[in-house]
């Protein structure tokens, strides 16, 4: 199944439509992006790597960024793989487009 990279509809389940917190939500997984996907790409410990990908799971799908929730619960059952870091990176920079797409709507 194929996820939305940001379900809007999901978000505005949370903000009513409040630009102004959707702006601040989007700048927490802006952080939450640099920091897991950073321990993800130079961590050599399991442990750290699955937090990593479980938090940055948990803050993709509570703003709506559906697909980059699921290639970090892919990620969690991959530790140390760079292929799944990949991934991950790669839905990250998907979702940050879309972030800034809404932001500019």
């Amino acid at each position: 199944m194929t996820r939305a990279v940001l379900d809007r509809e999901h978000l505005a389940r949370y903000t009513a439509g409040d630009a102004t917190l959707e702006a601040e939500l989007f700048s927490l997984l802006e952080g939450q992006i640099e920091a897991c996907v950073s321990v993800m790409e130079q961590t050599g410990d399991e442990g750290a790597w699955r937090t990593a990908a479980h938090t940055l799971k948990g803050a993709a799908r509570g703003v709506g960024a559906m697909a980059l929730g699921e290639a970090c619960a892919a990620a969690e059952t991959q530790p140390l793989d760079p292929a799944a870091a990949l991934a991950v990176r790669d839905e990250a920079e998907k979702a940050r487009s879309a972030m800034k797409a809404a932001r500019a709507a």
